[in-house]
Formats: structure tokens, C-alpha cells, sequence
């Protein structure tokens, strides 16, 4: 089963930058698609971006040109470069990744979460 980890969440004033950092380990056959998912206070989580394993990226309307995803495959890691950060990006974000077994079954993973806080 996969295990993923969560940093460089924080406190950053509107207009700032912060990047976030998941990191895939335990036992891996294939991780498939990786994203980053937020929810805010009172409202339901929500894809904010998503990265497959080729590299093919999608995004919420409301972080376009603002957020970039990628993703190193060697290190399993995925990454979400949040720019031009509005009080309303203020959320727990969650990692999320398709864990594939040999066997061909997949599972749903998710990390434990990291507030981002943007206020001044």
C-alpha cells in the first residue's frame, strides 16, 4: 500500500507563493494519476489540479495561470506551485493518488492534509 506525505503547507500574505510537496512510498507497483484536492471551512473538497503518469495536466477554473502541478515520477513525488495566492485559496489541501497492484486492482490514497492560509 502507498503512504503519502504532505509538506510545505503555511501562512502567506495575498499575492504570495508557496509550494507543496507530496511524496509517494511504501509499496509501489504503478501510481497512476496524482492530484491535489482542497476543502475550505463549510464546503465540500474540490480537485484543484491533477497530473497523470504521462505528464498530462488539468486544472480548476479557479487556478488557472496561477497554480502549476507536476510531478517527478523517479521520486513518486507530485508537487502544486501556487502563485498569485487569493484569501480564497485558503483551504486544507490533500494529496491524492491512484495506487495500481500488480494484480491490476486500484485504489484511491490520499495524505493527511496541510493548511494553506492566505491572509494578511
Amino acid at each position: 500500500q502507498v503512504q503519502l506525505v504532505e509538506s510545505g503547507g503555511g501562512l502567506v500574505q495575498p499575492g504570495g507563493s508557496l509550494r507543496l510537496s507530496c511524496a509517494a512510498s511504501g509499496s509501489i507497483f504503478r501510481i497512476n494519476t496524482m492530484g491535489w484536492y482542497r476543502q475550505a471551512p463549510g464546503k465540500q473538497r474540490e480537485l484543484v489540479a491533477a497530473i497523470t503518469s504521462g505528464l498530462s495536466a488539468n486544472y480548476a477554473d479557479s487556478v488557472k495561470g496561477r497554480f502549476t502541478i507536476y510531478r517527478d515520477n523517479f521520486k513518486s513525488t507530485v508537487y502544486l506551485q501556487m502563485n498569485s495566492l487569493k484569501p480564497e485559496d485558503t483551504a486544507v489541501y490533500y494529496c491524492n493518488a491512484e495506487d495500481e497492484y500488480r494484480s491490476g486492482a486500484r485504489y484511491d490514497r490520499w495524505g493527511q492534509g496541510t493548511q494553506v492560509t492566505v491572509s494578511s
